[in-house]
């Protein structure tokens, strides 16, 4: 899959697995608030990016990711690392 293409799903899984408008889900804005996220929430995260992408995700890291940029480029890093 092509950049555009991972960051595309991750949009569409979040939009629906946090029933949001895709169109809020922008590089720039900040995920815990538009995904009006709690600490249970960050569980189903954790659940939509193992089964979406094929690998196991840690508290850490989720360290320093505050937009849905930050997200974007941790699971781009993480499947590069997997491949």
């Amino acid at each position: 899959m092509e950049k555009e293409e991972i960051i595309q799903k991750i949009r569409e899984t979040l939009a629906e697995g946090f029933e949001v408008d895709i169109e809020e889900i922008q590089p720039e804005a900040p995920m815990v608030q538009t995904l009006e996220m709690d600490s249970l929430d960050f569980v189903d995260m954790v659940v939509l990016i193992e089964k979406n992408f094929g690998f196991k995700v840690t508290a850490k890291d989720f360290e320093g990711v505050k937009t849905f940029s930050d997200l974007y480029g941790m699971i781009l890093s993480r499947m590069n690392k997997e491949a």
